[in-house]
């Protein structure tokens, strides 16, 4: 329990949660002693307004993005205010307004949360509505507020600058270390697989993030930081954790073929199994040493584990005789070698936190990582593009608009106390999609009809001022802390918040009560009957995009796998970029998946047959992690013409699937290729070995052992390949996902 307190008081969430209390709480509370309340609140509503576009980055970007969204945040407050006594030009200009900030989210996430803080502030404003010269005094205390902010979290950041960038690391060790653990428990006879999969799949969508945020922090500091022994370390660790995923993906083995060949002797796959959690533990023992701010020391003896397995794989052999055992080895040796390099990575994490790194360590893994981020530039015909209807941000934006204008209109039809706070409701619930939306208005009841009744019950008992105010803190800090962890927690200690300070300001605080619960429902009601009835955008809709990008991605990185077959020498950029493409990919598609299936079951189109998708596409970006690993740490020789026409078949296959989910007529005619060819090419590949065999000119063994296991392997993952790309194609022709 106390473990669990000081991980989440050491979050970067909670750190957040500080910053923005302290820098809200510290001028409202100085200068209401020095009796400047309304200056101290303005202030401090600048810096809650700007606090939403404060996200982890680059520190130069980070600090842009504040001082634009304190920009943002005072010209919206001053557009309102000085609109406000002229309707038929503040309606409209205010809806356009509402409009125009939720598009800019076509950018990405920054520009998302930038454009969350002035809708914030526009709707906070028809609430705060002030006139004459007291217009330009709130404006520019405002933009006081939000410039506080930016400093206080400025001097943060040097404060513990890289504390976010290791508990990201630790973040990422953690789930690597939960996806190995689940590889491990594959080798269980009686494993649920499917669900083990299904688990998998889930996943990867958090490492996806986890990877994404790494790749931001790391790669867009890295100028500033060239000579920091810190960032060379965090860069060393972060690469090899992704080595490790891609090996811990690519052993990907017929777990029932392997347990029916070694029924009669499972001690070999029971010291496998050990091994596989050990380098799970392994990895998990250093994620809470960094998380713990403590010296890592080695616990587990991997070697001694490695060398267990050797000992049974011998003690097998022995026991069977060396031809009858050659192919259960030659199985238990691949096993064996992906152990090895397993442990490898693991061995130069472990350096990395006990030794010094330098220059040499991360040589060549640092090449190109720029190009591994995603592009930060804002040109204005992306938001143009975006101007039409098969734009999700563009109908999200027009549907918030109306939901505004609705919200609104009820404030001037009926006797309602704070219309701001119906308003306010809808642009913190509304999201794109209708689950997540349909999620939030649920949380949002809940977390305020809980909120309210505990903060009632507590101010019937409890009227101090100086305990209420403490306590007030702590709810606001609570509440910013849980809002992106349990959103339920966090609208349950906002609304404490809201009705401890109100209560300090008013003695009817029932009422106060009353209308947030009643504003939060008819708030919360708007955005989910807009989310429903305005141009509601199912995930189903959205899905063969996210397949057809799933897929591609896979296509490149088999094409990138051939290229260096074919080639030989070092691993590309352009090899790399497509391998992390193909992981992404995959992630956005079990993403979009796990949206579709929080939304109305009449919606939920085909989710079997989509998810009978997501998992091919894990299995064949497994396979070619496996293929790619292997060509990458052996010797191999020239690749055959036979390999060359089995993999453009594949290529073929998964380009007509491509071509059925884009409701290409002609595609059909494309598939009617060589399947004679392909034949003969495999029965070619399958007689290597034997023809290989009868070369009596080769003399030494163990080039022949290799050539041997490489056709092996070879083989048998093309055999693969071409059979998934084949189902992919049968899956992708009976998927009909229309609106």
């Amino acid at each position: 329990m106390l473990q669990r307190i000081r991980s989440f008081t050491d979050s970067t969430n909670f750190t957040r949660a500080v910053i923005v209390t302290f820098a809200a709480a510290l001028p409202a509370i100085v200068l209401s002693r020095l009796g400047f309340f309304n200056v101290g609140f303005a202030v401090a509503l600048g810096a809650f307004l700007t606090y939403p576009a404060d996200i982890p980055s680059n520190l130069l970007h980070r600090t842009k993005g504040l001082l634009i969204a304190s920009l943002i945040v005072s010209g919206c407050v001053l557009i309102v205010n000085i609109l406000h006594p002229y309707p038929l030009i503040f309606y409209p200009i205010t809806f356009a307004l509402v409009f125009f900030l939720s598009m800019i989210s076509v950018y990405g996430q920054r520009a998302t949360m930038v454009s969350f803080s002035g809708l914030l502030a526009t709707t906070l404003a028809t609430g705060h509505i002030h006139t004459g010269w007291e217009i330009p005094e709130y404006v520019a205390y405002t933009l006081a507020g939000g410039l506080l902010y930016t400093l206080i979290s400025v001097t943060f950041n040097y404060l513990s600058p890289n504390r976010y960038t290791e508990l990201q690391i630790a973040q990422c060790m953690r789930l690597t270390s939960k996806y190995m653990k689940l590889r491990g428990d594959l080798w269980n006879a009686d494993a649920d697989r499917a669900a083990i999969i299904e688990k998998q799949l889930n996943l990867q969508v958090e490492i996806n993030l986890t990877h994404e945020n790494l790749r931001e922090v790391l790669i867009r500091n890295r100028s500033n930081t060239e000579n920091s022994n810190r960032s060379r370390k965090m860069l060393l660790v972060f690469t090899s954790l992704m080595e490790i995923l891609e090996l811990a993906m690519s052993t990907s083995f017929d777990h029932n073929t392997i347990h029916q060949k070694f029924s009669a002797h499972p001690k070999v796959l029971d010291k496998y199994q050990n091994l596989a959690y050990n380098l799970a533990s392994t990895l998990k023992k250093i994620c809470k040493s960094l998380e713990n701010k403590k010296t890592y020391i080695t616990q587990h003896n991997l070697s001694n584990d490695l060398e267990g397995l050797e000992k049974a794989i011998s003690e097998y052999e022995k026991e069977l005789g060396k031809e009858a055992a050659s192919e259960g080895v030659w199985m238990l040796s691949n096993m064996l070698h992906y152990a090895e390099r397993q442990i490898e990575k693991i061995k130069t994490i472990e350096r990395a936190f006990t030794t010094k790194t330098s220059l040499k360590d991360i040589k060549g893994r640092d090449k190109d990582l720029e190009k591994f981020l995603t592009p930060e530039y804002y040109p204005f015909h992306t938001l143009k593009e975006n101007l039409s209807f098969s734009s999700t941000i563009f109908r999200h934006s027009l549907r918030l608009t109306l939901a505004i204008a609705a919200g609104t209109s009820m404030g001037l039809l009926f006797p309602l106390q704070n219309v701001y706070w119906i308003l306010l409701t809808i642009v913190v619930i509304m999201r794109p999609g209708y689950g997540l939306t349909k999620q939030r208005s649920y949380q949002r009841i809940i977390g305020t009809i809980t909120g309210g009744i505990i903060a009632f019950i507590f101010l019937s008992f409890v009227h101090h001022a100086v305990i209420i105010g403490t306590l007030a803190i702590i709810c606001m800090i609570m509440g910013f802390a849980f809002t992106a962890i349990n959103y339920r927690i966090g609208a349950t200690f906002v609304t404490i918040y809201v009705i401890f300070v109100y209560s300090m300001l008013t003695p009817d605080i029932s009422h106060v009560i009353q209308y947030r619960i009643l504003d939060t429902a008819i708030g919360a009601g708007i955005a989910f009957a807009a989310n429903y009835f305005l141009w509601p955008s199912w995930e189903f809709l959205n899905l063969p995009a996210y397949i057809n990008k799933s897929i591609e991605a896979n296509r490149n990185y088999l094409a990138e796998i051939s290229l260096y077959y074919n080639q030989k020498g070092t691993v590309t950029t352009s090899y790399r970029l497509a391998r992390k493409n193909a992981f992404v990919e995959l992630g956005n598609l079990m993403s979009s998946y796990q949206r579709m299936m929080n939304e109305p079951k009449s919606k939920q189109k085909q989710h079997t047959q989509v998810y009978k998708l997501a998992v091919l596409n894990y299995t064949l970006l497994s396979s070619l992690a496996s293929l790619g690993t292997y060509i990458q740490s052996h010797k191999t020789y020239k690749a055959s013409e036979a390999f060359n026409v089995v993999v453009n078949t594949v290529i073929k296959n998964l380009n007509l699937a491509i071509a059925l989910l884009n409701m290409d007529a002609q595609a059909e005619q494309a598939h009617l290729a060589d399947n004679e060819e392909l034949a003969l090419r495999f029965t070619e590949l399958k007689n290597i070995r034997a023809r290989e065999l009868r070369e009596a000119h080769i003399t030494e063994e163990e080039e022949f052992r290799l050539k041997m296991e490489e056709a092996q392997l070879v083989i048998e993952q093309l055999v693969w390949l071409s059979g998934l790309s084949e189902k992919i194609v049968k899956a992708a022709r009976q998927l009909e996902l229309k609106g």
